[in-house]
């Protein structure tokens, strides 16, 4: 067996009262893929730094070997003192790695290098984070939530990415899809101690949740044994001393290891507060567009949104989903086409950005509104503190300001205010975000099971498959189609092809498309001077054709549209899509032919 690349034995680190990490261990081999998961709060990041050397324990061994190379992604990358991101990512990189895998990954993570890092969206710093630490090719990978701020497009090219490396990961992400697809082992840290399966994450609930039942079942069964030992005690002792004492001691030590065993976290308990029933017609979209100058964000979209229905919005970042989710809201108001909301609509928004919460104000204050300690959930009056406990605060954090709050305590304290107001309208733009494993669990049962109706932006596709009813995607040039079912409906009705494939889609436009007469310029002893007859009767009559195509192009999108087109007929539905990518190859085809001809007339008149 080759000798580990690292290894954390008995890890002990405290700050202050309960250890947060209490003997844990962590073995890291070449090849190795490993999914560290575990609550908020449980230690995960401390641990990474302290498999990072950032942070030193306050007992236990450590071992690097001396020759590999450890990369760490922090949640929140420094890049003070870089004039660009070119030189924050290559002073990454060691004397011999080779600065082109930089500019490689920088290409495919969408940046060109030149930006300015104290001008970096959060999405544009994680991307750049991410090309610092993975150009090195390390023979270790730390990363500390990887797709925290990505779009879809970025996540599913890094999980590609991730799988072809030969560096060995440790991986802490709450997106469970990522997990399943990075990961070959699991490592579970739990109340200060760790776990290993030997298997990817795919496996790791139904394996958590068979420990915890062996463990209940063993604490059950130490419980009755000291019933039976105080039994004796009490009534069969005999005049054997030396046994007695034997038997005295043991009962101590089971009473000592039943008093201090440590349950497993509780879990959190949502409910949403529910308002009185709003109208059966909840939005409706006509024809709305939306640009800002020369960028058209949305063209020509039409929905309707009925009491009950689960939607889904995805697509890249700055395509325009928080455009579109303010328009269909109400929020923003469309340049063309009409809104219309329905009647009796009670709404509660979880904004993406979290720009509402002021760092000095306490859990009490912001729960409540600063009106006192009570709250009114459900038409029950309930004391802070109580609700406080069923998003797993503790009551002495009542007073705590939200700044001393970690990013998973910071989302649980959003969801918690938004869940306490009245509501029929959820409108929750990324709510995964920073959330546990088991907290996201809970949202998704609210979000499946909430009477009313829910709009959702987010890039986590497993909660997208668990929650919506149909989702709405971009397909370019401001054109959005919404599709019924999750992010794997949309695949499959997609035919498979991601939302970014732009290659695979430009391919299969090429190779069904029908053939189209062309006749580009041939080379010939004597240049000619005019257009041939059958070139000017084309170019004459393209646009006719083009028109046409055009129209039909728009007819097939009209039918896709209708959210209820692939549960009554998915065979017409697929149909429908091969017919619509048939359409615009055509159109391409004509386009193309349109522009050569045109060219050509140009040069001969000019």
């Amino acid at each position: 067996m080759a000798p580990p690349l690292l290894n954390l034995t008995g890890i002990k680190l405290t700050f202050g009262g309960t250890p947060l990490l209490d003997g844990a261990e962590l073995t890291v081999t070449a090849g190795d893929k490993i999914a560290l998961v575990g609550r908020n709060g449980s230690g995960k990041s401390t641990l990474l730094k302290i498999a990072a050397g950032l942070v030193e324990a306050q007992d236990g061994e450590v071992f690097r070997q001396p020759s590999a190379t450890i990369r760490y992604l922090p949640q929140v990358p420094d890049m003070d003192g870089f004039a660009s991101v070119r030189a924050y990512v290559e002073a990454g990189l060691g004397p011999a790695d080779d600065p082109h895998r930089a500019t490689y990954l920088m290409e495919h993570l969408g940046l060109t290098g030149d930006e300015r890092p104290d001008e970096l969206s959060g999405g544009e710093a994680r991307r750049a984070a991410l090309a610092r630490v993975m150009a090195p090719e390390p023979d270790i990978l730390l990363l500390d939530e990887p797709t925290n701020h990505l779009d879809l497009q970025v996540i599913e090219w890094l999980e590609d990415e991730l799988a072809r490396t030969s560096s060995a990961l440790i991986v802490i992400s709450h997106d469970r899809r990522f997990l399943e697809r990075v990961s070959r082992a699991t490592v579970w840290l739990d109340r200060g101690q760790t776990r290993r399966l030997d298997r990817g994450f795919g496996h790791f609930e139904e394996w958590r949740d068979k420990v915890l039942e062996e463990e209940e079942r063993e604490q059950h069964k130490l419980g009755r044994q000291i019933v039976r030992e105080e039994h004796w005690l009490r009534y069969g002792v005999t005049a054997r001393r030396k046994r007695n004492m034997r038997r005295l001691g043991e009962l101590q030590t089971m009473r000592q290891r039943f008093r201090g065993h440590k349950g497993a976290e509780g879990t959190a308990t949502m409910v949403a507060s529910d308002a009185a029933e709003s109208g059966k017609l909840v939005v409706e979209a006509k024809g709305i567009g939306k640009s800002f100058g020369d960028l058209i964000v949305v063209k020509d979209f039409s929905t309707r949104i009925q009491r009950g229905d689960r939607i889904g919005l995805v697509g890249p970042n700055g395509a325009g989903k928080t455009t579109l989710l303010k328009m269909l809201t109400g929020e923003l108001a469309p340049d063309t086409g009409t809104i219309r909301l329905g009647v009796n609509l009670e709404i509660a928004t979880l904004d993406q950005k979290r720009e509402a919460v002021d760092p000095n104000e306490t859990l009490t204050h912001y729960l409540t509104d600063g009106r006192g300690e009570n709250l009114v959930i459900n038409g029950e009056q309930r004391h802070v503190v109580s609700y406080m406990k069923d998003f797993l605060f503790k009551p002495e954090q009542a007073r705590t300001p939200v700044r001393e709050l970690s990013g998973g305590e910071r989302a649980r304290l959003l969801l918690a205010r938004v869940l306490a107001r009245p509501a029929n309208l959820l409108v929750l733009d990324e709510p995964t975000n920073d959330l546990d494993m088991e907290t996201l669990e809970l949202l998704q049962e609210l979000v499946a099971g909430f009477s009313g109706t829910v709009i959702l932006v987010s890039h986590d596709r497993d909660f997208l498959d668990r929650t919506v009813t149909s989702t709405i995607a971009p397909d370019g040039n401001g054109r959005w189609i919404e599709y019924a079912g999750g992010y794997s409906d949309l695949l499959a009705q997609r035919g498979g092809t991601r939302l970014d494939d732009r290659k695979l889609r430009a391919r299969t436009t090429v190779e069904d498309a029908p053939p189209v007469e062309k006749n580009p310029p041939a080379a010939a002893k004597s240049p000619a001077t005019k257009l041939s007859f059958k070139q000017k009767f084309a170019l004459e009559n393209l646009p006719t054709k083009m028109a046409a195509v055009s129209s039909s192009i728009a007819t097939l999108e009209n039918n896709i549209a209708d959210p209820a087109f692939y549960e009554r007929d998915p065979k017409g539905f697929q149909k429908t899509i091969a017919a619509l990518d048939k359409e615009r190859a055509t159109l391409t085809a004509l386009e193309e032919e349109w522009l050569e001809l045109e060219m050509l007339r140009e040069e001969l008149e000019g």
